[in-house]
């Protein structure tokens, strides 16, 4: 069992960081609903560059988790969360909720990013993000300090039958 009560995980990366792959995994693995806002937008025809709509989307698909975390579940939001505030709201209000809250850092060099975007953008259908946009986006992101991260509850590997990350 992954664990006890409701839980919420932050993925925090920018673009091409891996946050899906790992949600995807996570989701299958514990069980818990994965909620993507870049999803939703491509599923309602929204344009994923659209700061509104995404706002939109975003507002309502955190109601959705608060509601899931009432009702005990395990909630992976994958928002890129790139501001300590929004991080700090999103805890906060977990933890009044009763939530365990964890932040997975998905933290990938400058490079390496590039070249998964890159080959992203190869794919039928793919959101283009050039360069330029990456290096504009790595700016605005606040990456967690470890003094942030120890606000967070532990990770709890789901593959070493619920011990904590690293065990």
């Amino acid at each position: 069992m992954y664990g006890t009560g409701p839980r919420l995980i932050l993925l925090c990366g920018l673009p091409g960081s891996g946050k899906t792959t790992l949600a995807e995994r996570l989701a299958g693995a514990l069980p818990a609903v994965r909620l993507c806002p870049d999803e939703w937008l491509s599923g309602l025809g929204l344009d994923l560059f659209d700061g509104a709509a995404r706002e939109r989307v975003e507002r309502r698909l955190w109601a959705h988790a608060q509601d899931l975390l009432v009702a005990g579940a395990t909630v992976i939001l994958e928002n890129g969360f790139w501001e300590r505030a929004e991080r700090d709201e999103k805890r906060l209000r977990a933890r009044e909720l009763g939530a365990a809250v964890e932040l997975r850092h998905l933290d990938v060099p400058a490079a390496e990013l590039r070249r998964r975007v890159a080959l992203r953008n190869e794919g039928a259908g793919a959101v283009v993000l050039t360069p330029e946009m990456l290096a504009e986006y790595a700016t605005r992101f606040e990456a967690p300090t470890g003094a942030e991260a120890r606000l967070f509850d532990p990770p709890i590997d789901p593959g070493r039958d619920g011990g904590p990350a690293g065990a």
